[in-house]
């Protein structure tokens, strides 16, 4: 008789692990599905990295390459401007900490929207601004974004930046991903010869 209760309660003890376990894979499964994605092309992805990774809410942030013609492109390859390809980074986050809107303003006060087919000393298709957007919802609020941008601009120059579906991603190399933290002397070297914080404070003001 007691082997036969010490046998009934190991069973429940298996049982109730097994269920304590399916809720837990379950949590975090549903954890994992909260997470969004979205791509932006900001010119060169060294700065548009860094502007993401320092807001909040953000999980990751990876280098890479959208919108092109042949697979797995070098960056040789798409700084050459033949692959069709644009310098992007795409934005892993989660919703309930920051919003798409939210990362949609970084976007724009962190790029030059006024210029075609380049990124402040950066020139060629390959450098142009464009918000990729994932579904229907980000499609929505991309366009939103831009009209309400296009009536309350602060400059009185046209906005080129386009909205235009995501497509193959593609990381770019392993040296390219958060190169602000891994080169940092070289990185703030390119960013002030390039001009892009003197340009982004006459478009958006100090504040930007």
């Amino acid at each position: 008789m007691e082997l036969k209760t010490k046998k009934w309660t190991l069973i429940s003890l298996l049982v109730f692990s097994v269920l304590i376990l399916g809720t837990r894979t379950a949590r975090s499964e549903k954890v994992m599905g909260a997470l969004e994605t979205a791509t932006f092309g900001g010119g060169c992805f060294w700065c548009t990295e860094h502007a993401f990774d320092e807001v909040t809410g953000v999980i990751s942030t990876t280098s890479g390459y959208t919108d092109g013609h042949t697979e797995n492109p070098s960056y040789r390859e798409v700084s050459s401007g033949e692959t069709g390809h644009v310098e992007v980074v795409q934005v892993v986050f989660d919703p309930n900490k920051v919003s798409y809107e939210t990362l949609l303003d970084v976007f724009w006060r962190n790029i030059d929207p006024t210029v075609k087919d380049q990124q402040f000393c950066d020139h060629g298709d390959q450098y142009r601004s464009a918000i990729f957007y994932h579904s229907e919802q980000q499609k929505e609020l991309a366009w939103t974004s831009k009209e309400q941008l296009e009536k309350e601009k602060p400059f009185n120059d046209p906005i080129f930046t386009e909205v235009t579906k995501a497509s193959t991603f593609y990381p770019a190399e392993e040296y390219h991903q958060d190169f602000h933290h891994k080169n940092p002397i070289r990185y703030k070297v390119y960013r002030f010869s390039c001009g892009r914080d003197q340009r982004l404070k006459v478009l958006w003001g100090a504040e930007k």
